[in-house]
């Protein structure tokens, strides 16, 4: 091997040694912050980096689906065919309609005094925590950084219901511990307040966020320091300028300079966690349950056997009396 061969070999080594340690899969991107976390590249080189990985994939060096697909890639529609009698295929789909049925989503914060709704600032952090917020119900999804109007007013949707029925609404947000990390979570009620006037097609109004209760659970400096993440020594940002940069437009900004007076010029990306998936998972719980009690898990269970309960009853009587 030649010596460009040799430095790809050793880099689909280094990436597949940390493969081992993650129990999913992220993504091209995700991958360059694992790599800017072990200290291999800075953030200026992700585009170069994911160029890169996509290279070994091609070179047969690193598996095809070696990274997360992009959810807006997958194929839709496709029809696989299985090796059997109609009537087997028949019975097969009878079976799954009356499965189906059974997927009825009752009110699972009926009795609660809490709602709440998770915002994560990266992809990853998504196939991280949803199989936690899919014990209790709740909804989660990725800002990619500020997020979008359209995501913040569904959102908001959601909160506004949940107020008029009662509950103390909750957002919970986890993201990088930088300087535009901790503004991030220190301003959604600004962002959510400034689209409160905004209105829906189907003429529903804003939401109002003077009453939400916004948790920034993670990433923070003490459970950083505690679980022994990685500090990266830098502010380069992703359009590859670096915060700590007198020059840089926003260096005088006093969101960057309270940072660095704090925090100095280091950084701790969410993507972390990735590498202490359980430790990860726990966070997650542990600021879900902050709210709704260490018995919630339970209570959801509960209200999900009832519920079927209650549908096996009504299927019986509709097939007692013949009334499909």
């Amino acid at each position: 091997m030649n010596k460009s061969q040799i430095k790809l070999k050793e880099f689909t080594d280094t990436l597949l040694e940390l493969d081992k340690q993650i129990d999913f899969k992220i993504s091209a991107r995700g991958w360059c912050y694992q790599l800017e976390v072990e200290g291999i590249i800075t953030k200026d080189e992700f585009d170069r980096t994911q160029g890169k990985i996509n290279k070994c994939i091609k070179l047969g060096l690193l598996p095809i689906d070696f990274v997360a697909e992009n959810a807006g890639h997958k194929w839709n529609g496709v029809e696989i065919p299985e090796n059997e009698t109609k009537e087997d295929y028949l019975e097969w789909y009878i079976k799954r309609e009356i499965k189906n049925a059974f997927y009825y989503n009752p009110d699972w914060w009926i009795e609660e005094e809490y709602y709440i709704q998770m915002v994560v600032e990266k992809i990853d952090l998504i196939t991280l925590f949803k199989p936690i917020c899919d014990l209790f119900h709740i909804p989660i999804t990725n800002a990619k950084g500020w997020g979008s109007m359209l995501q913040r007013a569904e959102m908001g949707q959601r909160f506004k219901q949940a107020e008029e029925k009662g509950l103390k609404c909750v957002l919970l947000y986890c993201g990088d511990h930088d300087p535009d990390g901790l503004r991030i979570g220190n301003n959604y009620r600004n962002m959510l307040n400034s689209i409160k006037d905004s209105w829906f097609r189907d003429g529903n109004l804003g939401y109002n966020p003077k009453n939400l209760i916004i948790d920034r659970f993670g990433l923070n400096g003490k459970w950083i320091n505690k679980n022994k993440l990685t500090w990266i020594d830098n502010l380069i940002t992703g359009s590859g300028k670096n915060l700590s940069d007198p020059k840089h437009k926003n260096y005088n900004q006093p969101y960057v300079q309270e940072y660095l007076g704090e925090w100095g010029i280091r950084k701790c990306e969410a993507n972390a966690l990735i590498v202490i998936s359980e430790k990860a998972r726990q966070l997650c719980r542990d600021a879900i349950e902050k709210y709704l009690g260490e018995d919630a898990e339970e209570r959801f269970i509960d209200i999900k056997e009832e519920n079927k309960s209650e549908m096996d009853n009504i299927f019986k009587k509709l097939k007692e009396g013949n009334n499909w």
